[in-house]
């Protein structure tokens, strides 16, 4: 079972009390912010939640399944999510 963005929109509205589009402005604010800082390889950290990062990968060799041939894979950029203590704690509750 998953929550899609609109029923977390209309959920947090509920439980505030606040209007779905102005959930929904929050919501897309949060995120600009997120993509905006990993972008410039900060790290973005709300405590006991989560942790997001930029990471760095570097060149390597790989290899083409369908022919064999040996590939040079560029250097990259990837991201790391960290899972804080109550997001444990949440996870582990049934």
């Amino acid at each position: 079972m998953a929550i899609n963005r609109s029923e977390l929109v209309a959920a947090v509205a509920e439980k505030t009390g606040s209007s779905q589009t102005a959930v929904n402005g929050v919501l897309d604010a949060v995120f600009d912010v997120f993509a905006n800082s990993i972008a410039q390889g900060e790290k973005v950290t709300i405590p006991g939640w989560i942790a997001v990062e930029r990471t760095d990968r570097a060149a390597r060799t790989g290899r083409n399944p369908q022919t064999g041939e040996t590939i040079q894979i560029a250097a990259g950029h990837s991201v790391k999510l960290t899972a804080g203590s109550k997001l444990k704690a949440a996870a582990t509750k049934k």
